[in-house]
């Protein structure tokens, strides 16, 4: 069981996964800038959180619930909880842009779907990402190797965070170039000082007898 000061915000764990030094820029050094991708999906899911509760065909939604978990350390908000007449529970995220070849998105609905478990006795095997360019669903069934993912990422950020270190940078250009914290982050400047480094070592090796 964790402490409250221990539990770690869900949307780190994607973070995480999708950069560590992204991860640290905004969790620990509070650092955060927008562009169009980060706006996009900023209205995305203010759409998915406002407005009332409601009931459609018999499955009660809710918007923008909290959920926390002790057992594994984590916090955050879903974005929509889907409550259905059979006593299925299903967690919603949104996302602009389209499924990724990587599992961040899914390992931040894993971690709302384990949540939701502890707090309300329940299981829950599925969920549902949305995402803005497809405009459609792509369910996630949440299986052994996924919810290992989850704790285990929870564990790496929560060491990290103890230890209070951003990674250094390094530049991935299609992750980079769409970041919004490229130039707080400066993955090129970073680029260049190993280059220069690299090359200032190897001119002493060719100079030594």
């Amino acid at each position: 069981m964790y402490d409250e000061d221990q539990l770690v915000p869900l949307s780190a764990l994607q973070h995480w996964l999708y950069c560590p030094r992204q991860c640290a820029l905004i969790h620990l050094e509070q650092a955060w800038t927008e562009n169009k991708f980060t706006a996009e999906g900023r209205v995305l899911h203010q759409n998915a959180h406002e407005g009332a509760d409601e009931t459609k065909a018999g499955v009660r939604i809710t918007r923008g619930m909290p959920v926390a978990s002790l057992t594994y350390g984590l916090t955050g908000q879903c974005d929509v909880v889907e409550f259905h007449a059979d006593g299925q529970v299903w967690p919603v995220e949104y996302k602009r842009g389209k499924p990724k070849a990587h599992r961040a998105d899914e390992v931040q609905l894993c971690a709302q779907a384990m949540c939701l478990e502890e707090m309300l006795n329940i299981r829950v095997p599925c969920g549902a990402l949305f995402y803005g360019e497809k405009r459609r669903r792509t369910e996630v069934k949440f299986d052994d190797e996924l919810r290992e993912l989850v704790k285990t990422t929870a564990s790496e950020v929560r060491a990290h965070f103890a230890e209070g270190r951003t990674p250094l940078a390094e530049y991935n250009e299609r992750r980079c170039d769409a970041c919004s914290l490229i130039d707080e982050c400066q993955p090129h400047a970073m680029r260049f000082k190993k280059g220069a480094a690299a090359w200032f070592s190897n001119s002493l090796k060719t100079q030594l007898p």
